[in-house]
């Protein structure tokens, strides 16, 4: 059955609405003259609706609502339940509240793992790893072939594969000459990496970057720690020589309050990587180290560096084909996906 509401009823429809205001309601409008319905991006931008929109009747069906907006008469369906979902906040998956805080304990004898050659294969399997490396920070990818340039073939299944100063791929052993301390036997604290410059063949550019990123609303989205290349700290122009002091004290006593959190032993998990093992991790959040190691072995480790957003758009990817699969199945057993 349906019901029409009269215009005195408009603001109890608005209100089934959670309140979004008519100008919201019309941008988001999904109907085939505002959205390609193949992609799902907009048709119409801002300056093509008109400036001043409204609510001019609500039309309310079996769970969804029909809106008609002035003063074009454009008419809008939303689904009530996809009304619903706007009125819940969405934890920002690059900060804090989408993160699973962890301390080693938790991963006695249960490092986050996937198989490789599964992991190629099923695309549940490949979604579920991809949802640790967002949620923990790490996953470790075994049976990835130990053949030079492997762990590009593992990261270009998870995001764009980035050029930076070390290049696409970069090669870590021991060197006779040495221009970094990865490149020798020592053992080298935690730390993330690139945390202050990029560079590629055609420019070099640096920035000072905070050690503790924040988003607008002032949650962790991501930290930056690298001791065995910061620079000296700079005054700031126009600063008093009593004020630069002052500062410069406070740095250094946060500095080191930070980096006694992060060598809390209960927040270390050690474990030894084998040949084929491939541990990917977030450089935004989860800091690695390595113990020393005697100089004359032939240790040869390979890295290379991908975009996070990738990571996310793959797993997304990855779950709608596993679903995808599912509701097949599903429907070559004679079965709709609700199962009647």
């Amino acid at each position: 059955m349906t019901a029409v509401i009269s215009m005195s009823e408009i603001e109890a429809g608005a209100a089934a609405l959670g309140g979004l205001p008519a100008t919201w309601l019309r941008d988001n409008c999904g109907c085939a003259d505002c959205r390609d319905p193949h992609s799902g991006q907009r048709l119409v931008s801002i300056t093509d609706k008109p400036e001043r929109v409204w609510i001019a009747a609500v039309t309310a069906a079996s769970g969804s609502i029909t809106l008609a907006f002035g003063p074009d008469g454009h008419e809008a369906v939303y689904q009530e339940s996809w009304i619903a979902g706007q009125q819940t906040e969405q934890p920002d998956p690059r900060t804090e509240d989408a993160r699973l805080l962890w301390t080693a304990s938790d991963f006695v004898g249960q490092i986050p793992a996937a198989c490789w050659p599964r992991y190629l294969a099923d695309d549940g399997h490949r979604a579920a790893s991809l949802d640790r490396l967002l949620r923990t920070g790490f996953v470790l990818i075994r049976d990835v072939p130990a053949e030079p340039g492997g762990v590009l073939s593992a990261a270009e299944t998870m995001g764009f594969v980035r050029e930076t100063n070390y290049g696409r791929l970069f090669d870590v052993r021991v060197e006779a000459t040495p221009a970094n301390l990865a490149f020798t036997g020592l053992p080298i604290a935690p730390h993330t990496d690139n945390p202050f410059a990029y560079s590629d063949a055609a420019a070099e550019l640096t920035a000072t970057r905070p050690m503790i990123g924040l988003d607008p609303r002032g949650r962790i989205r991501e930290v930056r720690f690298n001791n065995r290349s910061m620079q000296p700290l700079r005054p700031w122009p126009g600063g008093r020589p009593g004020e630069v002091a002052e500062r410069a004290v406070a740095f250094y006593a946060a500095h080191r309050a930070f980096a006694e959190i992060l060598a809390r032993p209960e927040l270390m998990l050690t474990f030894r990587l084998g040949p084929e093992d491939c541990v990917t991790f977030d450089n935004t959040r989860i800091l690695h180290a390595r113990t020393g190691f005697a100089a004359t072995g032939n240790r040869h480790l390979q890295g290379c560096c991908a975009d996070l957003d990738g990571v996310a758009s793959s797993r997304r990817y990855r779950n709608d084909q596993a679903s995808q699969r599912v509701s097949g199945s599903l429907a070559h057993n004679g079965e709709t996906k609700d199962g009647s």
